[in-house]
C-alpha cells in the first residue's frame, strides 16, 4: 500500500529476446502508460539475446492490464514472464558476504560452489560469472563473483572452511569476504 492508502502490486518481470536496440524503451513505456514504477533491474547481452529481471509496482486495480501489455510485446519478439504479489516478503535478516571464484574453466565449479552453500543454508543473492581468456596464453578463465546471505557469522566461518577444502580440487582461488 502506498502513502494515499492505495493497493500497489508488486511484478517481477523475466525478459527475453534477440537483442536489438530499443528492447528497454518497450518494457518501460508499457510500465509508464499503466502507472507503473521501475523500481530495480538486472539485464544485460548474453549470446546473442538481451535478457534481464525487473521489479516494478503498479496499483492493484491496473495490474491485470499491464501483465496484458507485457504479455503483448511478443509480437515484437520479447518474451516477458511476470510473477505478481501483492505483498513485498521481507528482506531476510543474516550476515552478507561476497565471494570471488577465479580459475582454469571446466564443468561442474558452480555446482561444488554452491553445493556448499546449500549444506550451510547459505542464500545466494546475486551471481555474475563470465569466461575470459587467461593472460599470456593461458587458456580460459572462469570468474564469478557471488553475493551470499548467512544466517550468522559462524556459518560464513564453515562456509569458507568447506571452500578451501574444495578449491584445491576445482583448481581455482575463492576468496569469501563478509560484506558491511
Amino acid at each position: 500500500m502506498d502513502s494515499n492508502g492505495v493497493m500497489l502490486t508488486n511484478l517481477v518481470m523475466t525478459i527475453i529476446g534477440a537483442d536489438r536496440p530499443g528492447l528497454v524503451q518497450l518494457v518501460a513505456s508499457r510500465l509508464a502508460d499503466h502507472g507503473g514504477n521501475w523500481l530495480e533491474s538486472r539485464m544485460g547481452h548474453l549470446g546473442g539475446q538481451f535478457a534481464g529481471i525487473v521489479r516494478a509496482e503498479v496499483e492493484a486495480d491496473k495490474a491485470d492490464e499491464l501483465v496484458k501489455a507485457l504479455h503483448a510485446l511478443e509480437v515484437d519478439g520479447l518474451r516477458v514472464i511476470v510473477h505478481t504479489e501483492t505483498e513485498v516478503a521481507p528482506a531476510a535478516a543474516g550476515l552478507a558476504a561476497t565471494l570471488s571464484v577465479v580459475g582454469q574453466d571446466r564443468p561442474g565449479i558452480l555446482r561444488a560452489v554452491t553445493a556448499v552453500f546449500t549444506t550451510h543454508a547459505v542464500n545466494v543473492e546475486e551471481l555474475e560469472s563470465e569466461r575470459v581468456s587467461a593472460p599470456m596464453g593461458g587458456g580460459t578463465l572462469f570468474q564469478a563473483t557471488i553475493t551470499v546471505s548467512a544466517a550468522s557469522s559462524e556459518v560464513l566461518a564453515k562456509v569458507q572452511s568447506d571452500l578451501e577444502m574444495i578449491a584445491t580440487d576445482l583448481m581455482v582461488d575463492l576468496k569469501l569476504n563478509p560484506t558491511e
